[in-house]
């Protein structure tokens, strides 16, 4: 647990003491940002194939092991929350990874400290509920009703409906917690007054868009959005893994993101 900016928040590092350094150049550490109620434990398959890389994520207020908020924030003050976290770990920049709601997190972050950030990768996220190419109506519905993702049963049974069973291996949900009612409300009501398109045509990071075709939930036209609209971005197009293909292919996701993240050492070390 790390006191920061105010708030109280859980905070999880993988490969805490290696830089997975390549070619005499350590890489810089990568932020994982989670999707709306998912506490960290749920990134464990993705981290797994990740190496040696140091990895960090946080639960957000009032999911996972942090408490719950006291006042509702926004998008931009998690993202300067995030910083000075980073300011507590004596962590002078990161890449970071945004899946779905974290993705809106990790747009913000680019943009409010580009200094700070390497390079940005955003998995079946979007560019702001105003903006969101809607997906199923019954999947959207049940993300409306707090009961439905706040309750334990509940949510392993609206996690299993958004992976559609196209994956190459089977989705353990056996690590998901149920947020609380508050740490739900407040996610959702930060992502509905949020959007990302203002400032997209100006990052100017390399920016990586991963989507999967069969996403019931935040369909592929979004991350096709995100790569028109954010210049030179790449974008790469999963097939049958759902919502949660970053789980149900976590060796395939995590290398491409690999690939992706070693780059800027390729290039550094030539």
């Amino acid at each position: 647990m790390v006191g920061v900016a105010g708030r109280r928040l859980r905070v999880g590092q993988w490969h805490q003491d290696s830089t997975e350094d390549k070619g005499g150049v350590p890489a810089r550490p990568l932020m994982i940002l989670n999707g709306i109620g998912m506490n960290m434990e749920m990134l464990e398959p993705v981290t797994r194939h990740l190496g040696d890389r140091r990895v960090i994520s946080v639960d957000m207020p009032g999911t996972g092991g942090s408490p719950d908020p006291v006042f509702p924030y926004t998008i931009p003050q998690m993202a300067l929350t995030l910083a000075s976290l980073l300011d507590r770990l004596h962590i002078d920049a990161v890449d970071v990874l945004g899946i779905s709601w974290g993705g809106a997190i990790a747009q913000q972050f680019a943009f409010q400290h580009k200094a700070r950030t390497g390079r940005l990768a955003l998995a079946a996220t979007a560019a702001g509920a105003a903006a969101m190419v809607p997906g199923n109506p019954a999947l959207l519905g049940a993300m409306l009703d707090p009961t439905e993702y706040t309750m334990e049963k509940a949510l392993r049974r609206n996690l299993a409906s958004l992976y559609n069973g196209g994956g190459a291996e089977r989705i353990s949900l056996n690590a998901a917690k149920a947020p609380s009612f508050s740490g739900w409300m407040c996610q959702m009501m930060a992502f509905a007054g949020w959007s990302s398109l203002p400032f997209l045509p100006v990052l100017d990071v390399p920016v990586l868009i991963m989507a999967d075709d069969d996403d019931q939930l935040v369909p592929a036209a979004n991350s096709r959005l995100l790569h028109n609209a954010i210049p030179h971005s790449r974008l790469e197009v999963f097939a049958g893994g759902g919502h949660l293909f970053m789980l149900s292919d976590p060796h395939g996701f995590s290398t491409r993101l690999r690939a992706f993240l070693n780059e800027r050492t390729a290039r550094k070390a030539a």
